[in-house]
């Protein structure tokens, strides 16, 4: 059901475009909000790691990064994908700047974050690199506070058993 998922919305790219989720269908997601100027800044290394890890069974990373938390995201366009690319090594998708909360807060993170919309979790983003679990269905299925590093066992466990679920035919 397209309504329940994030498949219903368009996000900015770097490029000034806009892409639809529903290209992500029937993968595992797990979607962060980042800053390139954060003390959680590491876990974009830890987030490659964990993309490649699971990469070959259908699991991808969304990233947006953000500048709603102590203005830890300063850099803009070329210079904050080649920040994460290079300096981190993220090859995952690094979508433009958005907000994550307040006034202006993208209809992505306003659904990601209210258990009205979407269902099954009521988390607002507390801090950079606040992370959304999404099912093969497009649906959101948990989240984890910044301090939860990438390589913890409890978000890794999250994953393989989502990438064990199946979609019907």
């Amino acid at each position: 059901m397209i309504e329940n998922s994030i498949y219903q919305f368009a996000v900015p790219t770097m490029d000034g475009d806009e892409v639809s989720l529903s290209a992500f269908k029937g993968k595992v997601l797990l979607i962060v909000n980042t800053a390139s100027d954060c003390n959680f800044t590491p876990q974009l290394k830890e987030l490659e790691m964990l993309r490649k890890k699971y990469e070959a069974e259908d699991f991808d990373i969304l990233a947006f990064p953000s500048n709603d938390f102590g203005g830890q995201e300063p850099l803009e366009d070329k210079s904050l994908q080649q920040c994460y690319r290079i300096d981190f090594g993220a090859n995952f998708h690094i979508f433009d700047k958005i907000r994550v909360r307040g006034a202006y807060t993208h209809p992505l993170y306003k659904f990601l974050s209210d258990k009205k919309q979407n269902k099954h979790v009521s988390a607002l983003p507390r801090w950079n690199f606040h992370k959304y679990l999404i099912n093969r269905k497009g649906e959101v299925t948990d989240f984890f506070y910044p301090f939860t590093k990438p390589s913890s066992s409890r978000l890794r466990k999250r994953i393989e058993k989502l990438l064990k679920q199946t979609l019907p035919i």
